[in-house]
């Protein structure tokens, strides 16, 4: 390419950035059980780091399912809803999945966005790397991509040809009592969890897919994560919340098969077809009251858990693997209140529904009134939505819901993996 050429490419760019920004629709980043893979393009990236290739905690972006699901949760995470930009088509969605999936294969392997990367291309042309993880390894790195409803019809219109091929149940959820949603944090044609060990391998990552999304989709919304909320392998100790409690003590783990089969998995012979051996994403953006919570004494802490702080073991006995006896009495009442965290949200009081959990803390700065703005990116994978809604329902009456604040909501449903040379939806335009 030509300096010529490559000056006009970066107006271009810029042109369209700016318009994008313009019409309201652009936003700024901020916030299957995979076998360590050391990096299938070990030569062809002069820029990449030495060490990249080598990484032991590197997850293959290519397989039967997306990773980022049962894979070892990761300490960091970026959120990303996209939406498609008014006046793209079929081929534009097509191009730009294809060419997510071609950047995700790589930066998994700790390697550059492309081949020249952040500096091996035109000098006087925009790098193809944003470059920020130059010297770093993959540090775990997952990218896992979701088609949200307005993806296959928005307002009646079937803007990609897709809505033949719409799931019946990838809907936006329903509004549940406590709600206080806010458009500008909830849906998005796409959303992109990204997931690693070193935030900045994690923004970098989230940083270059909307690069490159750049003229065709812009970000709708996006949070940052630390702190993962909960763990997806046996070996993972039990992560804490920002309350201070352990969470995702009952977890579905990687290793349970069976239940990630029953709970997770879209299964073969399912409609439509594209979907089968995928699975849904359920986000939402909790607020806590840290500073009405810091107020309540430890015993009316445990209370609404029904779990001992400390320990996280259920107040009816034992240690925090011990199932709850919800019959269990002390001091003539219920050991564990009948409103409690843990004994609305049991399988055992509700159906045996269960779900896949995978979220993340979050800190804000501060609100106008000068409250902390912290809470949980809950995430969660279930083979329905319809799971996560009966329990939401369930905790209507959750003695949590005086210290937390449901403010953002989307669903996604999430393609099987790719095929090596493939890209993630590939099936929905054969």
């Amino acid at each position: 390419m030509s300096t010529e050429q490559g000056g006009e490419r970066a107006k271009l760019s810029r042109r369209s950035l700016l318009g994008a920004a313009s019409a309201g629709t652009a936003g700024l980043v901020v916030g299957g059980l995979a076998r360590p893979l050391v990096s299938p393009w070990p030569e062809d990236s002069p820029a990449a780091p030495a060490s990249a290739a080598a990484s032991p905690t590197s997850y293959p972006f290519f397989g039967a399912h997306q990773a980022g699901v049962t894979t070892p949760v990761q300490e960091h995470l970026q959120f990303a809803a996209f939406d498609m930009l008014e006046g793209m088509g079929r081929r534009d969605l097509e191009s730009l999945l294809r060419d997510w999936s071609e950047a995700a294969a790589r930066i998994t392997q700790g390697l550059e966005a492309t081949a020249a990367g952040a500096l091996g291309g035109d000098p006087e042309s925009p790098p193809e790397d944003t470059g920020e993880a130059l010297d770093l390894q993959a540090a775990g790195l997952t990218v896992t991509i979701g088609l949200g409803p307005s993806l296959f019809e928005r307002d009646g219109v079937d803007r990609f040809e897709l809505a033949a091929q719409r799931p019946p149940e990838l809907e936006p959820l329903p509004p549940f009592d406590g709600d206080r949603t806010q458009v500008g944090l909830s849906h998005g044609d796409l959303g992109v969890q990204v997931c690693a060990n070193d935030p900045q391998v994690a923004f970098h990552a989230i940083r270059n897919l909307a690069r490159i999304a750049l003229d065709r989709a812009s970000i709708r919304w996006s949070q940052a994560g630390f702190g993962r909320t909960s763990r997806t392998v046996a070996t993972q100790g039990t992560p804490r919340n920002l309350l201070g409690f352990k969470d995702g003590t009952n977890n579905i783990l990687a290793e349970d098969d069976a239940e990630l089969e029953r709970h997770v998995w879209i299964p073969s012979g399912s409609k439509p077809a594209w979907l089968a051996g995928g699975t849904y994403l359920v986000v939402r953006k909790i607020e806590m009251l840290v500073e009405a919570w810091d107020r309540e004494p430890l015993s009316s802490q445990q209370s609404i858990f029904g779990r001992a702080k400390g320990t996280g073991a259920p107040l009816s006995g034992g240690d925090e693997f011990t199932a709850p006896d919800f019959a269990a009495k002390a001091g003539g009442k219920d050991a564990i209140d009948p409103a409690s965290h843990v004994r609305l949200a049991h399988p055992s009081n509700n159906g045996g529904v269960r779900i896949l959990r995978r979220g993340y803390n979050y800190v804000s700065g501060v609100h106008p009134d000068r409250r902390i703005d912290a809470g949980l990116l809950f995430i969660a994978y279930q083979r329905s939505p319809s799971q996560f809604i009966a329990l939401q329902r369930a905790l209507a009456t959750d003695k949590l819901n005086d210290y937390i604040s449901h403010i953002g909501s989307a669903v996604f449903a999430v393609p099987p993996g790719a095929s090596e040379g493939g890209f993630v939806g590939e099936a929905l335009f054969g």
